[in-house]
């Protein structure tokens, strides 16, 4: 059995030691933000921070992370308020959304070693694959949330619009910002 803490909670799995941290996160937790991308650490859809690094869950066995602390995209911040969050809806960085939680992971990591990253850091820190290409919204959107992080930025995004606040239920956060609602239904033939 191994055991650790994931977001904040202590966990065991009875699990193949070997058994990537991807596929217990995903298939034992149902914790799917964390995504399978590639498989082979290339892509960092499942990047989650573990030990305040961030990790590519998809090369780390459950039995390598026997008594560390995981974090995934869920317990970054449950009320969106966590600058990365606000900065990547302000400035409108998701496309199809799929590498967005791995990327707001690494992100999180390397605006908690510094709030004010160069390009070559941010370069550095973020590796993470794009398939829709948002890599110069990614780069603003960090810059904006370690200035969200120094006090210097609201979080308002370039439309005037500010990514839903925290403590608001997703209800609240529709009539905020109207993308964020559900379609209305088709109508009737």
């Amino acid at each position: 059995m191994t055991r650790f803490t994931v977001n904040d909670r202590p966990v065991q799995y009875r699990m193949d030691p070997d058994t990537p941290l991807l596929w217990a996160l995903r298939d034992a937790s149902n914790l799917t933000g964390t995504k399978y991308g590639c498989g082979t650490g290339d892509c960092g859809a499942c990047t989650v921070d573990i030990d305040g690094e961030a990790v590519r869950s998809c090369q780390v066995t459950i039995g390598k992370t026997e008594g560390r602390f995981v974090t995934t995209i869920e317990a970054l911040s449950p009320d969106r308020g966590h600058p990365v969050q606000q900065a990547f809806a302000a400035d409108n960085v998701s496309q199809c959304g799929y590498c967005i939680p791995g990327m707001i992971m690494a992100a999180s990591v390397l605006l908690r070693r510094t709030n004010d990253p160069s390009d070559a850091e941010i370069d550095a820190a973020i590796t993470n694959i794009c398939r829709c290409g948002i890599y110069p919204r990614l780069r603003g959107a960090i810059r904006r949330a370690g200035r969200i992080m120094r006090g210097e930025d609201t979080g308002t995004g370039d439309q005037g619009a500010a990514a839903p606040p925290p403590g608001i239920t997703p209800e609240e956060a529709a009539r905020t910002i109207p993308a964020l609602g559900r379609p209305a239904p088709a109508p009737k033939r």
